[in-house]
């Protein structure tokens, strides 16, 4: 091989390790920048722990994108399809033919959102993730179409795993100058609702629960049973709970059994679990339930029969922990305090009736 060709040959070789230089740099550069799951958010709720999905979309409703809204910022209604990402205002803002919309929930529940499924989620990298912004528990997110079920995931803090849900933009709630188009008429929900809520392992003898103490608030007292009054509103207010109720504390955690002034109530849902009515002789519904927050509102779906089909009411309960005493304040215990009181003093009056009878024979 002549000299020249060694040299040509030399300089390929020397642009192969050039190059492969290059790319391993490049490589090491780069990679540890390379979008990769969040391990920490990484789990998804199995369907049999979430709760049955409401309808949203109406018969005859049509998908309606940015680019048939006039650009600014209105107010419109927006409903998510669960009872537990409940939505108190959404404000929506159209620039160019896109919209985003600032939703304010009314559950401090679900720090993180993410626009797609929850299983989308879980292998989404942290930074595609939506967090709450400021303390008005506000999320500004991507809309894709109004009048659109719209996938949704969002992050449960206390059980630390991706749920479900869709969001809907209604589009005939926005001013009537707002939009580019007519809106057909509207029918009907449309059902399809997601899984049926999951039953938990509840001990009916003692009301003590086993396997979800993550849901319920820590509290700092000794296992035992309380009092603690209890305030409930929703629903249309011919229904209550006994006020104050029993306070169960359980491993350092507060669970309440609500009686009900209804023997209807088949079961519950708080913070995605059923939990199923421990009374089956006809008389009044008793529930255990976790208290997940202490002098804070929070919602809780109780199922009735009592209009014949079974009806989810929504409903809100706040327990206060100044007010949390010996279980017999609570009116059904100091009944049954009574009642073994009078007993004692009926069984002490008949034996000493029947001690001094026996003297007066002697």
């Amino acid at each position: 091989m002549d000299r020249a060709a060694l040299h040509t040959k030399a300089l390929s070789i020397a642009a192969i390790i050039l190059f492969a230089a290059i790319s391993l740099a490049f490589s090491a550069f780069v990679f540890p920048f390379c979008a990769h799951a969040d391990e920490t958010h990484g789990k998804v709720a199995p369907d049999n722990e979430t709760a049955k999905a409401k309808a949203l979309l109406l018969e005859g409703m049509q998908p309606i994108d940015g680019s048939k809204v006039k650009d600014g910022t209105y107010d419109i209604q927006a409903e998510a399809s669960s009872p537990f990402f409940k939505i108190k205002s959404a404000k929506l803002t159209v620039s160019n033919g896109k919209m985003t919309a600032a939703l304010e929930l009314d559950s401090k529940s679900y720090p993180l959102v993410y626009m797609g499924t929850a299983k989308d989620a879980a292998a989404a990298p942290a930074s595609d993730y939506i967090e709450f912004n400021g303390d008005s528990w506000t999320f500004t997110v991507p809309v894709e179409a109004l009048d659109a079920e719209i996938d949704c995931a969002a992050w449960s803090k206390r059980r630390k795993q991706w749920y479900d849900r869709k969001l809907m933009f209604y589009a005939a709630t926005l001013p009537a100058d707002a939009l580019l188009v007519d809106l057909p008429q509207y029918g009907d929900p449309i059902e399809g609702g997601g899984a049926e809520a999951a039953k938990t392992s509840t001990d009916v003898a003692t009301g003590a629960v086993h396997d979800d103490g993550y849901a319920a608030v820590a509290v700092d007292l000794p296992d035992g049973e309380y009092s603690i009054e209890v305030n409930m509103t929703g629903g249309s207010g011919r229904a209550s709970v006994s006020s104050p109720t029993w306070l169960i504390v359980q491993d350092g955690h507060a669970y309440a059994r609500l009686l009900w002034s209804s023997s209807y109530y088949d079961y519950m849902i708080v913070d995605e679990q059923r939990y199923d009515n421990l009374t089956d002789d006809g008389s009044n519904s008793t529930f255990v339930i976790p208290i997940v927050a202490m002098d804070e509102e929070f919602s809780a779906i109780a199922d009735t029969t009592a209009m014949g089909d079974p009806v989810e009411i929504e409903y809100h309960l706040t327990f206060y922990s100044s007010t949390i005493d010996d279980k017999d304040a609570i009116p059904q215990e100091a009944a049954i305090k009574v009642l073994w009181i009078a007993l004692a003093i009926i069984v002490v009056g008949g034996v000493l009736n029947y001690v001094l009878k026996k003297r007066k024979k002697r």
